[in-house]
């Protein structure tokens, strides 16, 4: 009886709203992950997954498809003021596709890979969300850090890497370690960039910066609600002089989706510090999600 009236509760959340409700279901994927669900929303389209109210993972403006609607892509690009002139370019997290497809279209000429744990998230991307994959780029249906493996064997490098896999509510805990940041550090070129979108506060944020510091030295840290961090290979920071004249290279390419320096540049910080006892993450011990407490 009590998985009948589960799966009937289910049913019911996943059935488009009364006539007159703002949100609007047009489509569910199902998934051996969790089932995405698209919904459009005063003239936006976002995704979800599951069918809870909050904790949409991405929304395109139907009117201006290319404008970027959440904070956190916009601030992923802020790794382009460390490394402006990429030849290639890893995503990890696909979500919409909005990161990915920025980039494409930033730079159509260099290879991108991008890689998503879900097929159901892939799909979703293209059919509804506009995502098509440039000629040069490549889009796996991989968990991140098991293709980070197959990629290190191949000794494949990049100039930039993106570590976008987290929702709004938790992180994958097997990405959050020493060991994983030191598998990304291994695929970056000489003076390569990492930028990798996370929570900005909870007891997960001191462990984690003292895990990026442990494994990168100083970084740049830009926060709102979440945290993007970017970090170099070599530990080798721009100063602010560099970082802002590399984002006004950039600006008449960010501008068209709707980001910019005036916006991003504010956000850069250094200085991210922690108490000396503070246990780093490893794959021994990464409670992140517990100590993230969302």
């Amino acid at each position: 009886m009590r998985r009948e009236l589960l799966w009937l509760l289910g049913a019911l959340c996943a059935l488009p709203p009364a006539a007159g409700a703002a949100q609007v279901v047009i489509a569910q994927e199902k998934s051996l992950y969790r089932n995405v669900l698209v919904y459009e929303d005063k003239g936006l389209r976002c995704m979800k997954f599951g069918t809870h109210d909050t904790g949409r993972q991405s929304c395109m403006d139907m009117k201006n498809p290319d404008a970027m609607v959440f904070n956190p892509p916009k601030m992923l690009l802020g790794g382009l003021y460390l490394q402006p002139n990429p030849t290639s370019i890893l995503v990890i997290g696909l979500g919409g596709g909005t990161v990915t497809d920025t980039l494409q279209k930033i730079y159509p000429e260099i290879l991108i890979d991008s890689v998503e744990i879900d097929p159901a998230v892939i799909r979703v991307a293209q059919k509804y969300f506009a995502f098509v994959p440039g000629k040069n780029t490549h889009v796996f249906a991989e968990d991140g850090r098991v293709f980070v493996k197959h990629l290190l064997r191949q000794k494949r490098k990049y100039d930039l890497v993106i570590l976008d896999a987290f929702d709004h509510i938790s992180v994958p805990e097997h990405m959050t370690t020493r060991e994983f940041l030191q598998e990304i550090k291994g695929l970056l070129e000489p003076g390569g960039v990492l930028a990798a979108n996370t929570f900005s506060s909870g007891r997960l944020y001191d462990a984690e910066s003292a895990t990026y510091g442990a494994v990168f030295g100083n970084y740049y840290h830009l926060k709102i609600y979440n945290r993007v961090i970017l970090a170099k290979r070599d530990g080798q920071l721009p100063d602010m002089g560099t970082v802002q004249r590399n984002a006004e290279l950039l600006e008449s390419r960010l501008q068209r989706f709707g980001t910019g320096q005036a916006w991003l540049l504010p956000l850069f910080a250094t200085g991210a510090s922690w108490p000396a006892d503070t246990r780093l993450l490893t794959d021994q011990y990464s409670p992140a999600n517990l100590l993230n407490g969302r």
